[in-house]
C-alpha cells in the first residue's frame, strides 16, 4: 500500500482541527471532473467530522488533459497568500465548468483579493514551485489520478462516496481511541 510523502506539515492547506488523530488528504486538480463531483462530498464529510478531522489539500494539476488546471492551483496558492485559499478552492471547483483566466480574475474579486498581486503571482516561480512540490510528493506517494485520498498516511483506494469516506474515516477513528 503507497503511504503519504511526506507526512502532513507546515506547507499543506487544511481546515478543521490540525491535531486530529484522522488525516484526510486530497490530492485534486481543480479542472478535474472527478475531483469536482467529490467537492461537496468533502463538504459533507467536513460537517460529519467537525473536529474529529484534519482535511488537507494537495495539488495535482493533470496539465496534459486540464489546461486550466495548473493555472488555477497558483491561482489559489495566490489566494493563500491573502488568506483566502479554501474561499478560493471552494469557488474554483464551484465554477470549474468555466475555468480560464478571466474566471480566476473575477474570483479573486468577488473574494475581495488584491488584484494586482493576484495577477503578478499567476507568472510568480515561487507559488508554480508550490503546485509542482505537491505534484512531485503526489508521485512519491503512488498518485495515479484525481482525486486521490489518503487516511492517516494510507492510500484510499475505494470509491469517493459519503458513505464509503465516512466508513474509512470511521476505521481510523475507532483505530485512534
Amino acid at each position: 500500500m503507497a503511504g503519504l510523502k511526506p507526512p502532513f506539515n507546515e506547507k499543506d492547506h487544511f481546515r478543521g482541527n490540525r491535531n486530529a488523530s484522522v488525516q484526510l488528504v486530497e490530492y485534486g486538480d481543480f479542472e478535474c471532473p472527478h475531483c469536482g463531483a467529490a467537492h461537496p462530498v468533502l463538504k459533507e464529510i467536513e460537517k460529519k467530522y467537525n473536529s474529529q478531522i484534519v482535511l488537507i489539500f494537495r495539488h495535482f494539476p493533470l496539465s496534459e488533459i486540464h489546461p486550466y488546471a495548473r493555472m488555477a492551483a497558483v491561482a489559489s496558492e495566490s489566494a493563500s497568500r491573502q488568506g483566502k485559499f479554501w474561499e478560493m478552492h471552494d469557488l474554483i471547483f464551484e465554477n470549474q465548468d468555466l475555468l480560464d483566466r478571466e474566471l480566476l480574475l473575477r474570483l479573486a474579486r468577488f473574494i475581495h483579493m488584491d488584484t494586482k498581486a493576484f495577477q503578478l503571482d499567476l507568472e510568480n516561480p515561487e507559488l508554480f514551485e508550490k503546485v509542482e512540490s505537491d505534484f512531485e510528493s503526489g508521485i512519491l506517494s503512488g498518485v495515479n489520478g484525481t482525486p486521490s485520498f489518503y487516511v492517516n498516511g494510507d492510500k484510499y483506494d475505494g470509491p469517493y462516496t459519503f458513505q464509503s469516506l465516512a466508513y474509512a474515516l470511521d476505521q481510523a477513528l475507532q483505530a485512534n481511541l
